[in-house]
C-alpha cells in the first residue's frame, strides 16, 4: 500500500506543480512547448504506469461486490471517453488540456464547440466508470481520484483563461446545442471519432494481456 500512495501522491504532483510554481512557462520559454508537451507525455506515461502496476500489487480491500451492470459502465462511458480525446488531442485549445499551442480554431471547432474540456471528460469518465466497476479500495481511491481531479482541473483551467483574456475560446462551446452540434460537424470529427473507436477497440484487445482482467467476461 505505501508504494501505491507514493506512487499517487507523485502523479498528483507533476500535474499539479509544473503549472502551479511557475515550472511549466519557464521550460516551455527555454525549450519550446513542442519538447515540454513532449517529456511531459513520456513523464506522465511512465508515472501512470507506475501508479498502475503499484495498484495491481496492493492489498485487495473490497468495498462492494463486483456486479455485471457495475462492470458494463466502461463500456458505456470509455467509446465516448475515447472518442472526446481522440477529438481533443489534435486541437489547439486554450481552455484547457491541450497537445497543441495556439489559438482553437473559430472557423472549424470540431469538438470544442460542444465542450471545452475534451481531453479531461475523457480522463473523468475513463476515471468514474473505472471506480464502479472495481469496487476496491485501491482502485476507488485511484479511479474516483483521477476523476475529481479531471471535473477540478476543469474550473481551474477556465479560471486561469478568463485572467488570460480567452474570450473568443470560450464562446466556441456557447449558444444552443443545435447550433453547436452544427458548428462542431465536419469531416475531420467523424475521423477523430472513428479513431476513437478504434482506440477503445485497441484498450479493450489489450486490458488483459497488460492488467490482467478481461471486461469481455461480463459481457
Amino acid at each position: 500500500m505505501t508504494e501505491f500512495v507514493l506512487a499517487f501522491a507523485a502523479f498528483l504532483a507533476a500535474h499539479v506543480a509544473p503549472a502551479a510554481t511557475g515550472l511549466r512557462a519557464a521550460a516551455v520559454a527555454r525549450i519550446g512547448r513542442r519538447r515540454w508537451v513532449l517529456g511531459y507525455s513520456l513523464l506522465s506515461t511512465a508515472l501512470l504506469a507506475w501508479l498502475v502496476s503499484a495498484a495491481i500489487r496492493a492489498p485487495h480491500v473490497a468495498l462492494w461486490a463486483p456486479s455485471r451492470p457495475l462492470a458494463l459502465a466502461p463500456f458505456v462511458a470509455m467509446p465516448l471517453a475515447c472518442v472526446l480525446l481522440a477529438a481533443g488531442a489534435g486541437r489547439a485549445n486554450p481552455v484547457s488540456v491541450a497537445f497543441r499551442g495556439g489559438p482553437a480554431d473559430a472557423a472549424r471547432p470540431g469538438v470544442l464547440a460542444l465542450t471545452r474540456h475534451p481531453i479531461l471528460w475523457a480522463f473523468a469518465l475513463w476515471g468514474g466508470s473505472h471506480a464502479l466497476a472495481n469496487g476496491d479500495l485501491v482502485s476507488v481511491v485511484m479511479f474516483a481520484g483521477f476523476a475529481l481531479f479531471a471535473l477540478a482541473g476543469m474550473r481551474a483551467l477556465e479560471g486561469r483563461a478568463r485572467r488570460r483574456g480567452e474570450t473568443a475560446a470560450f464562446a466556441l462551446a456557447s449558444g444552443p446545442l443545435a447550433m453547436r452540434l452544427r458548428r462542431a460537424a465536419s469531416p475531420r470529427l467523424a475521423v477523430e471519432a472513428g479513431l476513437g473507436l478504434l482506440l477503445f477497440a485497441l484498450l479493450l484487445a489489450l486490458h488483459g494481456p497488460a492488467i490482467g482482467i478481461d471486461p469481455t467476461a461480463w459481457l
